[in-house]
């Protein structure tokens, strides 16, 4: 992990850097990929999940009875678990339902918004190195909640075909049911352009490796709409003096073995408390069975000395990261002054691995800097929203006039026409 002591104002963008990842050098493999899949279907999506997952697959869909016998094999405490996890999302979810109200902007003109669900959205689930089926909750529960009429889901197959049975029995609690053995870049592509076995979606969802977010930030151009920017896993810690770092360390490894291009970022004003989350997590990282991931990981990673509270904000709404820890006195307060992040996560009981899985927030957030233009998933993600607006006549006679002059102002003589024969 490298150390900073007191940067200076220009360096902040040096000592921020997140780890390359170059989607360019990619683009010309995810075209190709794209391309058979576009015009061979089924045939190429066999070809790429043989090639690039290991794994000789005939019939992409999981039946029923997989599904299945996969709830029997889930353990009754890991059960609960997602059970308990699916109600809080819930919860949390169900609380931004869009109300639609009428606004009357001037006599006889009357104008409003109704949110409709995304019709057909496809769910992106990793399931190589870790299988991460608390994602199928954070994103199987709001398309649920938002109404969206076809929910698919792909996830990849391991070597002998089978999906991790987590995976399936949290889709089976979100009752999605259409599922498919597909991984990679394959599987955008299979949901951006359809095939004979996987319908074509309006909207991509989930998280994946550098290949899969070269493939969405392909399809988006044109093909299919994406839920955000993605990258690697990050998260950054606020501490002070008041920190528990074994509780510091401890958070930075769990962001750190997601990935080995992952970035943990640790900023205090405390330089013993630097030396001390050091050496714990050396000892930490001895008991993982990710450790060296995550050991990767720390070589991209910076603890930084500041010399006050104010600096610290400021360096932290300017990195933007996807998860913000705030473990200081006051916590709550500097929260507050927080404008550019993707969920933060106030005080010493509050780890990130709560936002992960269990407290109800949604874990699929905008990383690589995207938090200072984009929001973490939400059910208007699985959303769209329509304008509507009624004019009577009594309301045109005074709007008529308004339009007629702005029309003639840009040139745009049809448009005054539209008005002009209304007003007569």
């Amino acid at each position: 992990m490298q150390i900073y002591r007191y940067p200076l104002l220009n360096s902040w963008p040096e000592i921020t850097k997140r780890p390359s990842a170059d989607f360019l050098e990619k683009i010309e493999t995810v075209s190709k990929v794209m391309s058979k899949i576009r015009s061979e279907g089924d045939a190429a999506i066999r070809k790429f999940t043989k090639q690039f997952d290991h794994a000789d697959i005939e019939d992409f869909k999981v039946s029923e009875t997989e599904i299945n016998e996969a709830i029997n094999r889930i353990e009754p405490s890991l059960k609960n678990a997602i059970l308990i996890a699916a109600q809080n999302i819930d919860t949390f979810h169900v609380a931004q339902k869009f109300s639609s109200r009428v606004i009357e902007t001037m006599p006889g003109v009357k104008c409003w918004q109704k949110a409709l669900p995304i019709e057909r959205v496809g769910l992106y689930i990793p399931g190589g190195s870790a299988p991460l089926f608390s994602t199928v909750l954070m994103l199987g529960i709001p398309a649920m909640i938002a109404g969206c009429h076809n929910v698919i889901l792909c996830t990849p197959p391991d070597k002998k075909g089978n999906i991790h049975p987590a995976i399936l029995y949290a889709a089976s609690v979100c009752h999605i049911t259409e599922i498919y053995k597909i991984g990679g870049m394959q599987a955008i592509g299979a949901m951006a352009y359809g095939s004979e076995t996987v319908p074509k979606v309006d909207k991509i969802f989930g998280p994946g490796n550098s290949w899969v977010t070269a493939a969405k930030q392909f399809v988006a151009n044109g093909d299919c709409a994406i839920d955000m920017p993605a990258g690697p896993s990050e998260v950054a810690v606020m501490a002070d003096e008041t920190a528990n770092p074994a509780f510091v360390a401890a958070d930075l490894l769990s962001q750190a073995e997601h990935g080995p291009d992952s970035q943990v970022i640790l900023i205090t004003t405390q330089e013993h408390l630097i030396k001390e989350v050091i050496k714990i997590m050396g000892k930490q990282l001895k008991e993982l069975p990710r450790s060296e991931i995550a050991a990767k990981a720390l070589e991209n990673s910076r603890a930084i000395l500041v010399k006050d509270v104010e600096e610290m904000i400021g360096l932290m709404n300017y990195y933007a990261p996807e998860h913000l820890i705030i473990a200081t006195k006051d916590a709550g307060e500097l929260a507050e002054r927080i404008t550019n992040a993707g969920s933060v996560f106030i005080g010493n009981y509050t780890p990130e691995s709560a936002g992960d899985y269990a407290s109800g927030t949604n874990h699929t957030l905008p990383t690589n800097g995207w938090a200072k233009s984009f929001s973490g998933i939400g059910l208007d993600s699985f959303c769209k929203k329509i304008t509507f607006q009624h004019i009577t006549k009594e309301g045109f006679r005074l709007l008529g006039p308004v339009i007629e002059e702005m029309a003639q102002a840009e040139q745009l003589f049809a448009h005054k026409n539209a008005a002009t024969l209304r007003m007569k």
